[in-house]
């Protein structure tokens, strides 16, 4: 029994020298850390010093609400080369993954617009008029009948 007791108080003094060297460890880290965290902040404040010396105030002036730009002002030559996309749009429906597997050649998919209706011609996903289908030289067209104006565009953003 005493060859136990004697291995239980070597494990308990193992346990205690290695929180010992733990806890001597954490003080050293400790240490350290504080030590270059007072070297940052001292290289923080000598920079804000040097920096300091040369920080001189813009002066602003005040924006003005009701400046109009006029038409001779403004300069479309340097967005005339983007290129935009443009689409028309027949109509539009929901259908659920199920059904749209089902589909095959001749099926037909109602959509939410009646025959007749304008279309609606996108430019980079955004309305911007309403046309009709033509066709020209055996190619498909479409004849703008509304342009939409840049405020309805805006609210419909909103």
């Amino acid at each position: 029994m005493s060859d136990e007791v004697d291995e239980v108080e070597s494990q308990e003094s193992a346990a205690d020298d290695w929180g010992d060297a733990l806890n001597e460890q954490a003080d050293a880290e400790a240490g350290a850390a504080d030590d270059w965290g007072d070297a940052l902040n001292e290289q923080a404040d000598a920079e804000a010093d040097a920096v300091g010396d040369n920080i001189e105030t813009a002066e602003m002036q005040p924006l003005q609400a009701d400046a109009v730009i006029s038409a001779d002002e403004v300069n479309l030559d340097v967005i005339l080369e983007i290129p935009v996309t443009l689409s028309m749009e027949i109509g539009r429906t929901e259908i659920s993954i199920r059904n749209l597997l089902q589909l095959n050649q001749g099926s037909v998919i109602e959509l939410d617009r009646l025959a007749g209706e304008p279309m609606d011609v996108m430019v980079n996903g955004t309305l911007v008029a309403h046309g009709e289908v033509v066709v020209v030289n055996e190619k498909f067209g479409i004849r703008l009948t509304d342009i939409i104006s840049p405020q309805e565009r805006v609210k419909k953003l909103r």
